[in-house]
């Protein structure tokens, strides 16, 4: 009963049962003393008519007796104390409703056959049964129905939402409820038309942020071309240096830059072929240029894009050689893909909110901060658009460890040991 139907339909049985048995009970009460009352007056009526046949010394009614042997004992003590009174007893294993009143030392009693009035309520009883079994499940079936329409607004809704979390900011709940008037929307359009509105502005905001990042970064080219021609004039020297340097990782965060916005732009699409993990991580390790070891546990043979691919292993390894310590190691076992360095590790807010573009932080010795994240959100982004699965941990005895998760086999290639 988890389920907002499921609640919804507990509340409402319960709900029925409390008010049908009070209905019930009520209406078993006042019919019951009603048909009692009437046994009682009907009862009373022929005690009236035996006492005055017992008087005039004329023979008793087929209902009347004198001590008889089934009458009540507390209505016998009743009338032997001089007071007339009635009780529901039994005659003849039948229910039957007794007068009596005192005569001389004995008692006079007239009967009065109770089983009509007791098939009466017998009869009310089911009666009530009946209809409450009948009101409990035709309200219940009209209030399922009627929740059943709020709840697949709210799963309509909550899938949206789903939609709108996965990255589809065109996803909207569109309730036709929504647009009616503020005044005369239920809850469920209120909170549709606000996730809408949500929706709207969350575009538009990343929208004008993609379309910033992008033309800062075209705009840069420009001048970056001329202060890089600029640069190879200057005469030898270690100010040289210094400045080409500047300029060159001011060139690749440029490129950084417009890869984002292209991988923002959900325009990329991957060009997928078959390729070998083993060899395609050994290329990768040798055109980094940094000391890395590849181990091959297993090789494989997948369908992905190699240019991506490339790209994302690139930025792991570059990552946990700027971040980490050596030794770096990258290793295949089949479609896992492994990059562990010995540093520090991932700081915890990488760890919980995965890689932050422009995000710093601080040295475990203190000084600057650790980068501008842009090396793990394309690969994140690249990752994604072939599909794969990247995850970001720290190792028990040291070290980040990250790990890609390929999609598709092709077929299986013998295995390789450590080049």
């Amino acid at each position: 009963m988890r389920t907002l139907s499921g609640k919804f339909s507990l509340f409402l049985v319960a709900t029925c049962c409390i008010v049908a048995l009070a209905i019930g009970v009520l209406v078993h009460v006042l019919v019951s003393r009603q048909v009692v009352d009437n046994a009682r007056t009907e009862a009373l009526r022929r005690l009236d008519s035996a006492a005055r046949s017992y008087v005039a010394g004329e023979p008793l009614p087929g209902d009347a007796a004198v001590d008889p042997p089934q009458l009540p004992r507390a209505l016998r003590e009743r009338a032997l104390h001089g007071a007339r009174g009635t009780q529901l007893g039994e005659f003849e294993g039948a229910p039957t409703m007794w007068a009596a009143v005192g005569a001389d030392d004995n008692v006079l009693a007239a009967r009065f056959d109770y089983r009509p009035s007791a098939r009466t309520l017998d009869g009310l009883d089911q009666a009530i049964v009946i209809s409450a079994g009948a009101a409990i499940t035709g309200t219940l079936l009209a209030g399922l129905f009627a929740v059943s329409r709020v709840t697949r607004r709210l799963h309509h809704t909550a899938a949206v939402a789903d939609r709108i979390n996965e990255g589809d900011l065109d996803a909207r709940v569109a309730d036709p409820e929504s647009t009616r008037d503020a005044r005369y929307q239920d809850e469920v359009a209120a909170v549709s038309r606000a996730l809408d509105a949500m929706a709207t502005t969350l575009q538009r905001k990343l929208h004008s942020e993609q379309r910033f990042t992008a033309d800062v970064a075209h705009e840069l080219r420009t001048p970056l071309a001329g202060l890089h021609a600029s640069a190879e004039l200057l005469p030898p020297g270690r100010p040289t240096e210094l400045v080409r340097d500047r300029v060159q990782a001011l060139r690749r965060l440029t490129e950084d830059l417009l890869e984002i916005s292209r991988l923002d732009s959900d325009t990329e699409r991957a060009d997928l072929a078959a390729q070998d993990l083993g060899e395609l991580a050994r290329q990768t390790a040798r055109a980094s240029g940094l000391p890395t070891e590849v181990v091959v546990v297993h090789d494989q043979c997948v369908i992905t894009d190699r240019r991506r691919l490339e790209r994302v292993l690139g930025n792991l390894v570059a990552n946990a050689h700027r971040h980490g310590r050596p030794p770096v190691s990258l290793t295949v076992d089949g479609l896992v893909i492994t990059v562990r360095d010995r540093g520090d590790g991932y700081p915890d807010s990488l760890l919980a909110q995965g890689p932050q573009r422009f995000r710093t932080e601080p040295r475990s010795g203190g000084g600057g901060g650790k980068g501008h994240g842009l090396g793990l959100t394309i690969a994140l982004g690249q990752a994604r658009i072939i599909q794969a699965d990247l995850s970001f941990t720290n190792a028990p005895d040291g070290g980040a460890v990250t790990t890609l998760t390929l999609p598709a086999a092709c077929a299986a290639l013998p295995d390789a040991g450590s080049p």
